[in-house]
This record gives structure tokens, sequence and C-alpha cells, in this order.
């Protein structure tokens, strides 16, 4: 891994301030206890801090001391999310969480720390021609942060022409990193279907219409409605996390409650999706003398990375790591980030930094046994120093032209 050995003496500071965030997981905008952690840093590096955006997010400011850093359009914001999830931790190690059913079991903590490490180090030496905003976000873990902090004026009080995220990727080995051009994760929208029928005795079946087999039905359809209508080139996922229904065993309940997720690289897709949902549940529910309401809960966008901005997080990456251990194609993925919505408003580009193999063999994100890799904090950190520097060398070229 090729950190900078400028980072070197703040990687055991950033070790202890990790696993302090990890200790002290806190669930979407109740970040407070991390918020004060993260801007006591960044007052200590001599940078504004501006809180309260999207409730408990954060945003901090470094200005170059080139002759145009001043000039907006050559701002640029890198981002960190902050906050934990609704896990019980199954780790033993001494900084395990304290909190009951709360973990980081995503890696936002070293997300945050890497973020603490770049700004540390572009503070250090703020020998460049630009401005880095410094956005750490709360409410990433389904609460739309980052829409909430865009609702509070994120980029019309720190306009940016670019934006840049990393999540920690444990199907990469650490010391590698990976981005793509267009769809780097799906979007993804929960929905819930209501089957109402005519409850009874379990005894008198025929009495009743009951809402469970009819529930069941719809079930084993919508399973059928990615592997027979989407184009196998595409990709999409449906699935079903819960049915509920009943009392006790011997009543034929009134209604049924199916709930699930899609997923897909493209509006169209999901779209299609939405609407078969809709469509095979009422049509079942029909014909066995029930009715069905489906609804649909927006969820996150498709992260879209910019071709230009892509491209350029690649070269630092393959500067970084090296071509060999930097994957200019990375395989997009089906799960969500709402850094897509920054997406939607301001070009960028979100990448992998490889977590793994770290900690137990086959531990994944959201797992209770997950953990960020400290190996790779000084490469996260150094990434997002040269980064910022590349991008305002690279804007002085162009500018000078």
């Amino acid at each position: 891994m090729q950190s900078s050995p400028d980072i070197q003496p703040y990687l055991g500071k950033l070790i202890n301030f990790r696993h302090d965030l990890h200790a002290h997981p806190e669930l979407k905008f109740e970040e407070n206890r991390t918020a004060d952690q993260v801007a006591s840093w960044l007052t200590a590096l001599g940078l504004p801090v501006h809180r309260g955006m999207g409730g408990t997010g954060l945003v901090a400011t470094l200005r170059g001391t080139g002759p145009n850093a001043a000039d907006p359009a050559r701002a640029i914001a890198l981002r960190a999310d902050m906050d934990a999830l609704p896990v019980q931790e199954a780790n033993g190690f001494e900084y395990a969480s304290k909190s009951a059913g709360r973990m980081h079991a995503c890696g936002h903590d070293g997300h945050t720390t890497m973020l603490l490490g770049g700004a540390t180090l572009l503070a250090r030496k703020p020998d460049f021609d630009g401005t880095v905003h410094f956005i750490f976000q709360p409410g990433e873990e389904g609460g739309a942060g980052a829409r909430l902090m865009m609702e509070d004026g994120l980029f019309e009080r720190f306009p940016v022409k670019a934006v840049f995220a990393l999540h920690n990727w444990p199907a990469l080995p650490a010391g590698e990193m990976g981005v793509r051009v267009g769809p780097i994760m799906a979007s993804a929208n929960r929905f819930q279907i209501r089957i109402r029928g005519q409850g009874g005795h379990a005894a008198q079946p025929h009495t009743t219409v009951d809402p469970i087999p009819i529930a069941c039905a719809i079930v084993g359809q919508l399973q059928a409605l990615v592997s027979r209508t989407v184009d196998p080139l595409d990709s999409a996922v449906l699935t079903v996390g819960k049915i509920d229904s009943g009392t006790v065993e011997n009543i034929i309940p009134n209604e049924a409650f199916i709930y699930g997720t899609c997923r897909t690289l493209s509006t169209a897709t999901l779209n299609h999706l939405v609407e078969g949902i809709q469509r095979i549940s009422s049509h079942i529910a029909q014909a066995h003398r029930a009715s069905a309401e489906v609804t649909i809960k927006p969820g996150y966008p498709t992260t879209v990375n910019h071709p230009h901005e892509a491209r350029f997080m690649a070269a630092v990456m393959g500067a970084m790591v090296g071509k060999g251990n930097a994957h200019f194609d990375v395989p997009p993925a089906m799960t969500s980030e709402d850094f897509g919505f920054m997406l939607e408003k301001v070009p960028g580009s979100y990448g992998f930094i490889g977590n793994g193999p770290h900690g137990k063999p086959g531990v994944n994100l959201h797992n209770a046994a997950y953990d960020f890799n400290d190996d790779i904090l000084g490469l996260g950190a150094s990434f997002w120093d040269r980064l910022a520097r590349q991008w305002f060398a690279q804007e002085l070229e162009d500018m000078n032209r």
C-alpha cells in the first residue's frame, strides 16, 4: 500500500480515534458525540466548522494559499458518512461497541477517520490553488442524510465543482482500490403489500377468504419478476424479507402483509419492477376474492459516477496503489448509497478502497463480526490528500493552456 510518508506521524492518533468511534456507535441522526469528536479534530486544524446540516451533519472548509483558491469554481467536496447500524456486535476486542444493539458494521467509523486524516495532510501544507469542503454526513443508513443536507442548502452554501466519496470494500484486498464510470451502486425501493381477505375459524376455511395462502402465491410469483421479465444482461434484485399475519394458530386472519425491497441499476428497470409488483399483487388477490394494496417507499437513487470525475479518481488510484491494484471497471454492487443524491446534483465519483481479507473469513458489510481494517487508514488519508492536490493542479494546468 502506497500511503504517503507524511501520514506516519498521525497514524497512531487516527487509529485511536477510529477505535473510539467504533466503541461509541451512534445511529442515524443521533451522531451527536461523533460530530463533537469530528468538530474538535477539525477545529484543532484551524478549520471553520459549520454544524447542524441535515440534523447532525457538519462541513469544514480549507482554503489553499494559491492565488485563485477563493474562486468558487475551484472548490471540491470530500464526503464521509458517520452513522452506525442497529446491530449487536459479536466482536470481543477491547474497542468493541459499548452500546447494546448498535455497532459500526459498515465501516463508517473508518470513512470518517480517513477523511480526517486527509484533512490533516491538506491543512498541514495548504499550498494548493483551490478550496476543499469536508462533508461529514449523518444518516446514510436508511435516513437519506445526503438529501437532508442538500435540502439544508449544502451545495448552495458550499458550491463545488465536484464531489467525491469512498467506501471500504471487503471484496477487494487491502491495498487495492476500484471505481467505474456509470452506475456503481443500485437504487433501492422498499415495498409493502397489504392483502385484505376475510377472517374466521381455522376449522371453517370455506367461510373465509384466507389472506395467508394468497400472500404465499404473490411471493412465489414475485420471484419470477426478475428471472422472467428482466433482461439477463441487466441487473435487478427483488427480495421479500418479511411476511406478517395472524395472531394464533386457530384463527384465519383478515389481513396479511408482505415487505420487501427491489434494487436496480437503471430507473427504467426499477419502474418495470414497481409496475410488476402492483400488477401481480392485484391480479392474484382478485383471483382469490381478496384485494391487495401496494405501497412503494422510494429509497436511494442509483449511484451514477460521472465520466470525467470517475476517470480522474481512477488515475489517482492508479498512482496510489499501482495500475495492477487499481480496478478501473470494478463490478457495480446491488447495495445502495445515498451519495447518489449528491451525484444527481453535482458531478463526482464514488469509489471503493479494499478492506479485506481482514478479521474472520467471509465476514461482510452489515455483519455483527465486521470491522474496518486499520491498515488502510493511511492509504485512505493519503488518497484524499493526493486527489485534492492533483485536482487543483490539473485545473490550473487547464486554465493556463
